[in-house]
């Protein structure tokens, strides 16, 4: 139910952009379109930040660190989240994880490596 697959990431020079993906392949629509989703990152030995969410009417909320450089976006009908990144700095380097909240539960990706060289 909760299968979360990201793409995207990957090595930028400081200045570039990244477009982070996130499928949830194995929800039912429905459930998807109710789901509040969004990203967090995680470098090592670092707590794990939010970094930005989507709900189900499409309201978004952002960690000040990435306001006006991020945008996160829902498209329905692939089942997708996206996380645009632009002027991309040497701190956005970490892991980043989609997750879903849906029906009570959180649901976690694997994890994407963003690493923005300077």
């Amino acid at each position: 139910q909760g299968q979360l697959v990201e793409s995207g990431g990957g090595l930028v020079q400081a200045g570039g952009s990244l477009r982070l993906a996130c499928k949830a392949s194995r929800m039912i629509l429905s459930t998807f379109t109710g789901s509040t989703m969004g990203w967090y990152r995680q470098g090592l030995g670092n707590k794990r930040e939010l970094v930005a969410a989507i709900g189900p009417g499409r309201t978004t909320n952002y960690v000040d660190s990435v306001k006006g450089r991020f945008t996160i976006s829902k498209d329905n009908t692939k089942k997708t989240i996206y996380l645009q990144m632009n002027s991309l700095k040497p701190e956005d380097t970490d892991v980043y994880f989609c997750y879903a909240d849906s029906l009570g539960e959180r649901y976690w990706g694997q994890g994407i490596q963003v690493t923005v060289a300077s």
